[in-house]
């Protein structure tokens, strides 16, 4: 069975504080100029583009949304059931996505 992510349901994660983060990712998002607030505005924004349902240990997706800047920002996160984690999340490559950096482009 299928485990379908629902943006609606991370909106409420992340409005309950109910999302991790390990040092590792904060680091790395860091480095990537990307900010919490970045993160939160592409998850109140945004809309899943892609569903990882059979990533362990818990199903994650890959949300598109605007950053504070009005950028394009992805964020990979998964459902835990009553949490969230943020796995990773960076600024897409216009070279790999089309226009609107929802749909990947064909290699080759």
């Amino acid at each position: 069975m299928n485990f379908l992510i629902n943006i609606e349901t991370l909106r409420r994660y992340f409005a309950a504080d109910a999302v991790y983060v390990t040092q590792h990712t904060a680091k790395r998002f860091r480095e990537r100029g990307i900010r919490m607030k970045d993160i939160k505005t592409a998850i109140a924004g945004g809309r899943i583009i892609e569903q990882y349902e059979n990533d362990t240990p818990f199903p994650s997706c890959l949300i598109c949304g605007p950053s504070t800047s009005e950028n394009a920002l992805h964020v990979v996160v998964s459902d835990e059931g009553s949490a969230s984690s943020i796995i990773t999340c960076y600024f897409p490559d216009p070279n790999l996505w089309d226009n609107n950096f929802t749909i990947r482009k064909k290699e080759g």
